[in-house]
C-alpha cells in the first residue's frame, strides 16, 4: 500500500453527506476545520474516508451530540424546581413545548445513567 493512501473501500456519497451535517452540527467549517480537535489525518482533513473510518466517525459524533443533547436537558432540569410526579405534571408556563417533551424523556432515563453523566462532566453527584 501506497503511503497516505486508505486502507479500504471509499466512503460512500451518502456517508459523507452524513459526516458533513454532523461536523457543521458540531461547530466546525469543514474537516480541515476539524482535524485538530477530532484528531482527524491529513487524508481524511481532506474529506477522504473508509467505510469504516466514515461509520465510526459518524457513530462518535452521533454519540457526543446526544451526550450534549443529555446535559443540557441535564442543565435546565437543575435550573428548574424539582419535578412533581408523573402523574401530577403539568407544563410550566415559562417552558416551551420541546423543553417540556425533554424533560419528560429525561425522566425515563436510568438515574445511574444520568448520574454517570454528570460524573464524567465534573459534577459532584450524591443521592438524596
Amino acid at each position: 500500500m501506497a503511503f497516505g493512501q486508505a486502507a479500504g473501500p471509499p466512503a460512500t456519497h451518502r456517508q459523507l453527506q452524513d459526516l458533513t451535517d454532523l461536523i457543521h452540527a458540531a461547530g466546525h467549517t469543514d474537516f480541515r476545520d476539524a482535524r485538530g480537535p477530532l484528531g482527524l489525518n491529513q487524508r481524511q482533513a481532506g474529506g477522504r474516508f473508509t467505510r469504516d473510518e466514515a461509520d465510526a466517525l459518524i457513530a462518535r459524533l452521533q454519540a457526543e451530540a446526544e451526550a450534549d443533547e443529555v446535559a443540557d436537558l441535564l442543565e435546565s432540569a437543575a435550573e428548574t424546581p424539582a419535578a412533581p410526579s408523573a402523574s401530577k405534571r403539568t407544563p410550566s408556563p415559562g417552558r416551551t413545548r420541546s423543553e417540556s417533551a425533554a424533560i419528560d424523556r429525561l425522566h425515563t432515563i436510568p438515574d445511574a445513567a444520568l448520574a454517570a453523566e454528570l460524573q464524567r462532566r465534573g459534577w459532584i453527584v450524591m443521592e438524596g
